[in-house]
């Protein structure tokens, strides 16, 4: 199961704007894993808490409120649970062998210099894999993973009902606990 927060609309497909599987592909290119001339990078996590982190990490020492949990356009930031069963060639970057195999140092997967890790991407993909897993920069023990949205994206399901953040949602508490993020104003 993966895991993903987005800003969330009313009635989208779950690959058009709106939905929990979209990718701007547009607005890609200065993220770790973009390469958008080549694939849209869909970006997504084995730990729902991690997808949190992900989006409120920024708040770290500031406090947060529901309004911080809204865009600008009026879309609330949801968390989406995405079965990636019918994914068949994700390779684990934190597997050494994995490592090894494609020459790959830890500290090049880590890095936050895109000279780097947009480099690893675009092999990955011209590999013919659907994405790579890879340890967060926040936590190390959690699972990141960054699908090729062209090759994964058909064969993805979204489980339920995105669940709409809130700064009473529990994962949103569990996360501003552990980052020092007040909540509410």
């Amino acid at each position: 199961m993966l895991y993903r927060v987005f800003p969330a609309r009313d009635g989208a497909d779950p690959a058009e704007d709106g939905g929990p599987l979209f990718v701007a592909r547009a607005l890609q290119g200065s993220s770790r894993h973009d390469n958008p001339d080549r694939y849209g990078a869909l970006y997504a996590t084995r730990v729902a808490l991690s997808a949190v982190a992900e989006r409120l990490l920024r708040f770290r020492g500031q406090r947060l409120s529901d309004g911080d949990l809204v865009r600008a356009d009026g879309r609330r930031y949801a968390l989406a649970a995405i079965d990636d069963a019918g994914l068949s060639a994700v390779h684990d970057l934190d597997d050494p062998q994995e490592l090894v195999r494609r020459r790959l140092r830890p500290s090049w997967v880590a890095t936050s210099d895109r000279s780097v890790t947009q480099p690893i991407a675009l092999q990955a993909f011209d590999d013919g894999s659907d994405g790579f897993a890879w340890w967060s920069t926040i936590e190390a023990g959690w699972s990141n993973v960054t699908l090729f949205a062209e090759r994964a994206i058909p064969r993805l399901r979204v489980g339920g009902r995105p669940d709409p953040l809130t700064t009473g949602h529990p994962l949103v508490r569990a996360m501003a606990e552990r980052f020092g993020i007040g909540l509410g104003r």
